[in-house]
């Protein structure tokens, strides 16, 4: 094993009467190396399994070195088999036991006491990132067709408008947070963002409404990849949306 030698010159002192004298002395500290470099495991999706409970793990359509080079497979293993696997099963043992357990998660939203931060952070982790990873897919990205594209158009001027929006909303969001694109109640669309796990559909919401896209801005969603670059992260979201299921999602709110 190699070693490293460290030489650190210092300085000690010595008293005596009537004079002071200066001396200096060498000390060797042996460092050990690795010997080899630790190689990463990428395990599959669909090895990651939640405690039984209420709610499932969404089952991740693609694999995790899908979304390359836009999201790593690291990053995407880590944020769906440790951070989204961990909010799921905290959200299960919150809700086992209690009159919560039976009911569909948008109701469970409109019974939530904000001040039951368990509950609210554990809720709103499992809600968004089940929406975030449903709405990306490889080869995907472009823009959206059909219905959709015409709500955009007509609420934001463009989809470059609706795009600027959003990426800004995405980079301001101070801290850990969210993006979102919802259906308000009125049926209009609107860009609007939240901190920590919260979202939308909790009360007291600045800008409610159902959320149809989200994205993650966490640092734990792409420190691997961009680490403190977060708007070359927002950017390559866009590549990866897709906007079918995107569509899809805007066809169930605005029928609500």
């Amino acid at each position: 094993m190699k070693k490293v030698i460290l030489i650190v010159l210092s300085s000690i002192f010595f008293l005596s009467i009537g004079s002071c004298k200066r001396k200096k002395y060498t000390e060797v500290v042996e460092v050990p190396l690795p010997s080899k470099e630790e190689k990463m495991t990428i395990g599959l999706p669909e090895d990651v399994k939640a405690d039984a409970g209420a709610f499932e793990l969404l089952k991740l359509p693609y694999n995790y070195d899908a979304l390359a080079p836009n999201i790593d497979a690291m990053t995407m293993e880590v944020h769906y088999s440790k951070h989204y696997l961990t909010y799921t099963n905290n959200l299960n043992k919150a809700l086992a036991g209690t009159e919560l357990e039976s009911l569909p998660i948008e109701e469970i939203f409109k019974k939530l006491d904000l001040n039951n931060a368990d509950l609210r952070n554990n809720l709103g982790g499992y809600y968004n990132h089940t929406l975030y990873f449903d709405i990306m897919a490889p080869k995907a990205g472009g823009k959206p067709s059909d219905t959709l594209a015409s709500a955009i158009d007509k609420d934001f001027g463009s989809f470059d408008n609706f795009k600027i929006q959003f990426e800004d909303a995405a980079t301001k969001q101070f801290g850990s947070g969210w993006a979102w694109l919802i259906v308000d109640k009125a049926g209009k669309l609107q860009v609007t963002s939240t901190p920590n796990q919260d979202n939308p559909l909790m009360p007291r919401a600045v800008v409610a409404g159902t959320p149809i896209l989200a994205i993650d801005v966490w640092e734990h969603a792409y420190y691997l990849n961009y680490q403190n670059k977060r708007k070359k992260y927002i950017e390559a979201f866009f590549n990866v949306i897709n906007w079918k299921k995107v569509g899809e999602k805007y066809e169930e709110a605005i029928k609500k």
